[in-house]
């Protein structure tokens, strides 16, 4: 009898912590990338990464046209050279084509390395906001929404979105809604 009292204790005292920790309980959300776009930074970043990705277009394309070039002029010319100039040109081709394939791969790495450069202080920035967002409204939680991939939130109430409030801490007027939202 003691102890089927002490379990029926112990299960309201959890019942009631429960139902206390849910009454504090409060979620916002926000897509990081929205609040992105809205920032001054946003089109500066975007510049930079376009003409980033220019100058490694331009160093592919040009080391593409020599491979062209070096292909074009071994089929008219292969039948004419002995073997070892043959042979020569043969692995300069094939030296060249791995030349290019590093040097896309490289690019593509580098490509990823300026972006997370770029954005890594603004995601900062946004993260901070986020964060003085949430003590100052006295969020529990803020879940990230509307990012392909890292889109936490099954369903969530459009007033409970935080990004309005993210995008004034961080000093940026958000936009006037659509008439349809």
């Amino acid at each position: 009898m003691k102890t089927k009292f002490l379990s029926v204790l112990v299960i309201l005292i959890a019942c009631t912590l429960s139902v206390s920790a849910q009454d504090n309980l409060k979620i916002g959300y926000t897509n990081a990338d929205y609040v992105l776009s809205l920032l001054p930074e946003a089109k500066q970043i975007d510049a930079e990464l376009k003409a980033y990705e220019k100058q490694l277009q331009n160093q592919i394309q040009a080391k593409y046209s020599d491979l062209q070039t070096k292909m074009t002029d071994y089929q008219n010319n292969a039948a004419s050279w002995d073997d070892l100039i043959r042979s020569d040109k043969e692995q300069e081709i094939q030296a060249l084509q791995q030349s290019v394939q590093e040097f896309s791969v490289k690019a593509e790495n580098s490509m990823a390395n300026k972006r997370n450069q770029l954005l890594k202080p603004v995601y900062e920035k946004i993260g901070n906001a986020i964060e003085a967002v949430a003590k100052e409204n006295n969020y529990t939680h803020i879940f990230s929404a509307g990012t392909p991939g890292f889109d936490v939130l099954l369903y969530a109430r459009e007033q409970d979105d935080v990004s309005n409030l993210i995008l004034k801490k961080l000093g940026i007027t958000p936009p006037a809604a659509s008439a349809g939202e």
